[in-house]
């Protein structure tokens, strides 16, 4: 028996309790019959002015997720959609695939999407590119976290550009012209695609535009973890206003 409205696809999403971006992306992005269901990951200290800070915000994310997960799941959604890229990415290639584990076990063979399975997939079999360039709110700490998992994952990093976001919220807040000013600089290393990482970060509607001005993918990670849920999911409508991703793949 399928629900009334989510008769199609029903997701579980789980994002930072700071996240403010997510949930609103994510809903532009949705179909009709595919419910979205949110839980959030409590996070008590909002600072990140610094890489200590930034590993404490990390660690207590990951100590809180099994909670928002086991929380989600009592609404029996279909799959499970990590809404976090930092952690994705956290630990290299092993670290994800231990995260992935993590998760898979506790949905009890409900499947998950997390941002590295979803962006390695784009990257590979949707664009078919190796040379990339990454922009994030991170820290010098995450960044690092970031390249190691994406070298060990095949990819040559051209050039990573961290915005150092001071808090958690203040993701939220980074205006539109500092994310143009750093796609353009990171466009200067003539990548084969830019990716975005920092789900509470504005970028999916300012990835579509970047697309049209530099013609090569320009992929914001809400839109790749919610492409890849979709796709997971034999749901396979195409939405303009997201990038190229939604709208051909």
């Amino acid at each position: 028996m399928r629900d009334a409205l989510g008769f199609r696809q029903r997701l579980a999403i789980i994002a930072p309790s700071t996240n403010t971006i997510v949930e609103p992306e994510m809903g532009a992005m949705r179909p009709r019959g595919v419910t979205n269901h949110f839980a959030g990951i409590l996070v008590k200290q909002n600072s990140v002015a610094g890489d200590d800070a930034f590993n404490q915000l990390m660690a207590d994310i990951r100590a809180a997720m099994d909670s928002a997960v086991e929380n989600v799941m009592t609404a029996k959604p279909d799959r499970l959609v990590l809404g976090i890229s930092s952690e994705s990415f956290w630990g290299g290639l092993a670290g994800s695939r231990k995260l992935q584990d993590d998760m898979e076990a506790l949905t009890n063979g409900v499947p998950v999407t997390s941002a590295a399975t979803a962006i390695t997939e784009v990257l590979n079999k949707v664009y078919n590119v190796r040379r990339i360039a990454i922009m994030t709110p991170y820290m010098e700490s995450g960044d690092h976290e970031v390249r190691r998992f994406f070298e060990e994952s095949g990819f040559d990093v051209l050039g990573i550009n961290g915005l150092r976001c001071t808090s958690a919220t203040a993701i939220a807040q980074v205006p539109e012209s500092q994310m143009r000013e750093s796609v353009l600089e990171l466009n200067r290393l003539e990548p084969q695609a830019i990716v975005q990482l920092g789900t509470n970060l504005p970028f999916a509607r300012l990835a579509n535009g970047a697309e049209f001005w530099l013609g090569k993918p320009v992929l914001a990670i809400n839109t790749v973890i919610y492409w890849h849920a979709l796709r997971s999911s034999q749901i396979e409508d195409q939405l303009d206003g997201f990038g190229t991703l939604l709208a051909n793949h």
